[in-house]
């Protein structure tokens, strides 16, 4: 049985990570981190780590990049495997993030979901192929109209997969709308679209002359991102500090 304590259980990813956990008979949610507790939970719940009496073999957060350098700090302090789910984080947070890695096993994906995960390997294949006959690779994500970052962190990973695997020699391009000029050959386009109830759509384009091929996935719910987070934790409990991926589960 691994004990989990989840950081951020009161938001909405936290409560479908409660959700699917009652039905996982090899997790257990011990306790949970929420400033805004709610009495409804299953488990105790605290407004901070230090405050929590309850014993863990990993966090899983999905709190919110503004909560992540406590929750960094306490884990490589206590050396406590961490799932670490929030985005949006910035670069000097990212420098924590390997820094703690360094004490504890972390866990850091752009994105949750075993498909996403699988489709950051095909994107990156397909590049190998298709940039090197002259495609042009854009990509476009939806999202629900309450996310604060764009473009999405899975959107990055996903364009970073593709021009590593074209050589490394691309640029960004966010917004076309000041720019009076043709596409260049070396530009990556990344679109970011936000409205309604989108949990999160993905779309990885390669256009050449006379065809395009398309890599996509969608997501449902958000119980995509709940089932990759606890079989992370699995993954993660009892390893050696170091900084994973969702590629190592997968492959796993």
């Amino acid at each position: 049985m691994i004990k989990v304590i989840l950081y951020g259980c009161c938001g909405a990813m936290g409560k479908a990570v409660t959700a699917m956990a009652q039905t996982d008979p090899e997790i257990e949610i011990t306790a949970g981190i929420d400033l805004n507790r709610e009495a409804s939970c299953l488990y105790p719940v605290f407004s901070s780590l230090e405050e929590c009496n309850r014993e863990g073999d990993v966090i899983i957060d999905f709190s919110g990049a503004g909560a992540a350098d406590a929750l960094l700090d306490f884990c490589r302090e206590r050396k406590t495997p961490l799932v670490l789910c929030s985005t949006g984080l910035t670069t000097e947070q990212l420098d924590k993030v390997g820094e703690t890695a360094k004490s504890c096993a972390l866990l850091r994906s752009a994105n949750m979901s075993l498909g996403v995960n699988l489709l950051l390997k095909l994107a990156a294949e397909a590049a190998k192929v298709l940039a090197e006959a002259g495609f042009d690779m854009e990509i476009v994500e939806k999202h629900h109209n309450q996310k604060k970052d764009a473009p999405s962190g899975t959107a990055l990973a996903l364009a970073d997969a593709v021009n590593e695997a074209a050589g490394d020699d691309y640029r960004y391009v966010y917004d076309r709308s000041q720019l009076h000029e043709k596409r260049t050959q070396k530009e990556i386009g990344i679109s970011a679209v936000r409205g309604g109830t989108i949990v999160g759509d993905h779309d990885v384009i390669y256009a050449g002359p006379d065809e395009v091929v398309t890599l996509s996935h969608r997501a449902y719910s958000k119980n995509v991102f709940a089932k990759g987070a606890l079989t992370a934790a699995k993954f993660l409990a009892g390893k050696e500090p170091g900084l994973y991926t969702m590629s190592d589960v997968i492959g796993s």
